[in-house]
């Protein structure tokens, strides 16, 4: 959700500032404008009117916010000489020092500058800055651990001033409440003064209590706005809960799922029409009176034409294409008359026409996952050995950039093929060809013979491993063979059939990865189900099923997601998000094997609890 506060100083808010201070520095001072916060200090020390260096101490640190040295900024607003001024300085050091402690994130500072402050102390600010206090002093609780005073802060704002926008604030408040311990909440309620923080904290424990998918929570929205009609909330909504009561109305009813049903894709399409359908037959919240599903075959037709004819029909959803090259002719339509969910991805840098969603099983961010969890692990230099081709070119891009903008290090790449000698490719990954280069150089430079053990690269700290299992089952034992067994190992889904299988796996235990929960949880009502029923639910095409049963559930989400930056929907092939262009991406759930199977590992578990089974 887009926050109208911006934690920089405006402009705005120190012109308002120094008009409320009066220019009260006296015309030495104004001759004298320090370049730093020593001088500023020493300035004002000197001058016989105390006050009057104060005021100007609080106009030096408004200049150094327009300028960015918040550093600076801070060192001023916190100098003992201000804690003698009289308390309309006072108020103006305080909104000074919240917009900076925002700025620079400093959470001890903010602690100190609400303490003993309640959320009713922005009143005391004149009216062209009652708004911008209120909602400073909202930022500055939750920067200091107290998100319900801001909440209550922002409450009250919406009470008090009719000039802000009443939609900017429910949307506000509800993005803090939703960050309130469910507990915490329940003390608040209990002892809540006033219709309207009653109605707002009983809205955000009926949400929290209740849980479910979200078709429940837009029923208990509904069922919120009609015991509180009188409400400002409940008259304008905030925007992600308006989303959320409208969900079941506006879902689409008349669907066509667009799938390869002959020909290469066959198999896939099959297996993604199957989890569709299993998923809908499931859905207990889905009116069956009034949707209408069709099943569509692309694999006879251009699919350009099948979308034309669909679009002149009374379709609201077109689900699909699967092929890739289908899906780049969608994207020569400017705007798409009719919503499309597509079930691949366009080539980095197409233009995604209006309209058009896109989710799949994406390698790249299993592969940004993967960085991500070397990052909060602090392994920040890792070796990377991927397949030859032009999906191993986009693995390749996408962990590049990712390991890149988390400050960490690609030291190599090695690129193999099936075919190739495994054993080179892990010699030349671990530095081991090196060694023995410059062990041979040596040989010849001194004329003799030199007993000699290779050494692997010392800096490398990680492995990043994308193969498949039969290929991924060689690499491993060579790894611990050129010295690099205590190196661990992360690897994305291709590195596991889904399917245990403990006398081949065991050549991968310790191997760390990434893969959905249709295959790993534990518990799965859908999964069990529909093994019992149907083939092709395990393996690859069980992965393909799992996608299959998302793409219907983000069927009736699509606008929920691309309109609410925070809104997730945990999927069977992971935690689902949009970003602005309408991709789907997904966070997995990671294992290790560890004895041959692969054993679900916590998301926070630290690396030494994971790695405890390594050799």
């Amino acid at each position: 959700m887009t926050n109208s506060f911006s934690q920089r100083p405006t402009l705005a808010l120190i012109i308002l500032v120094l008009l409320y201070l009066g220019g009260c520095a006296t015309v030495n001072l104004d001759e004298h404008m320090a370049d730093t916060p020593e001088q500023a200090l020493s300035l004002a020390k000197d001058e016989r009117n105390a006050i009057v260096g104060q005021r100007y101490l609080l106009r030096v640190a408004s200049r150094f916010q327009d300028q960015g040295k918040q550093e600076d900024a801070r060192t001023i607003l916190r100098s003992p000489f201000l804690d003698s001024a009289p308390e309309d300085i006072q108020r103006q050091r305080r909104l000074l020092g919240m917009a900076t402690a925002n700025e620079l994130q400093d959470s001890e500072w903010a602690s100190n500058l609400i303490a003993e402050r309640s959320p009713e102390s922005f009143l005391a600010y004149p009216p062209e800055l009652l708004a911008r206090a209120a909602r400073l002093q909202a930022k500055t609780y939750e920067l200091a651990g107290a998100p319900l005073s801001g909440a209550l802060t922002l409450i009250l704002l919406s009470q008090t001033d009719n000039s802000a926008s009443p939609q900017d604030i429910h949307d506000q408040i509800w993005q803090i409440l939703k960050t309130i311990d469910e507990t915490r909440l329940e003390e608040a309620s209990d002892n809540a003064l006033g219709f309207e923080v009653q109605g707002w904290l009983e809205l955000a424990l009926r949400l929290r209590t209740k849980g479910g998918s979200l078709d429940d929570q837009g029923r208990l929205v509904r069922q919120w706005q009609n015991n509180w009609p009188g409400h400002p909330a409940a008259q304008i909504m905030p925007t992600e809960l308006a989303l959320l009561a409208e969900l079941a109305a506006s879902r689409p009813e008349k669907l066509v799922l667009a799938v390869p049903l002959q020909g290469a894709l066959a198999s896939a399409g099959k297996a993604i029409r199957d989890g569709f359908l299993a998923a809908y037959y499931q859905d207990e919240t889905t009116d069956r009176s009034t949707t209408d599903i069709r099943v569509i075959d692309t694999s006879t037709n251009r699919f350009s034409e099948i979308y034309q004819e669909l679009a002149n029909g009374d379709i609201d959803l077109v689900v699909g294409p699967l092929d890739k090259e289908d899906l780049i002719q969608l994207s020569n339509l400017s705007t798409l008359p009719v919503p499309a969910l597509g079930l691949n991805y366009l080539p980095a840098g197409t233009p995604v026409p209006d309209g058009l969603y896109q989710f799949g099983l994406s390698a790249e961010d299993e592969v940004r996952q993967i960085a991500d969890r070397l990052d909060a692990e602090n392994l920040k230099k890792a070796l990377v050995i991927i397949p030859h081709g032009e999906w191993g070119d986009r693995v390749e891009a996408a962990l590049r950039a990712q390991m890149e903008q988390l400050g960490l290090t690609t030291l190599a790449v090695e690129r193999f093929f099936p075919e190739d000698n495994l054993r080179s490719v892990t010699a030349d990954l671990l530095g081991i060809t090196t060694s023995r280069e410059r062990a041979i150089l040596v040989e010849r430079t001194i004329g003799r013979n030199l007993e000699f053990e290779p050494r692997r690269r010392q800096d490398a700290e990680a492995i990043v491993l994308v193969a498949a299992p039969t290929i991924a089952r060689q690499f491993k034992p060579l790894f611990a063979f050129y010295y690099g067994g205590d190196l661990p190992v992360y690897s994305p889904s291709i590195v596991y059939e889904g399917s245990p299988n403990p006398a081949r796996d065991r050549d991968v235990d310790s191997v760390i990865f990434t893969d959905i929960p249709w295959v790993l949880a534990e518990n799965n009502p859908l999964r069990d189900e529909s093994q019992a029923y149907l083939n092709g639910t395990r393996g690859q095409l069980g992965r393909l099923f799992a996608m299959g049963a998302d793409a219907w559930h983000l069927s009736k989400r699509l606008p929920l997601l691309r309109q609410v930056d925070d809104a997730v929907i945990e999927g069977q092939t992971g935690t689902l998000t949009m970003d602005r262009d309408g991709s789907i991406h997904r966070k997995q759930v990671w294992a290790q094997f560890q004895n041959g199977e692969p054993k679900a590992l916590d998301p926070a578990m630290d690396r030494e609890e994971a790695t405890t089974t390594q050799d």
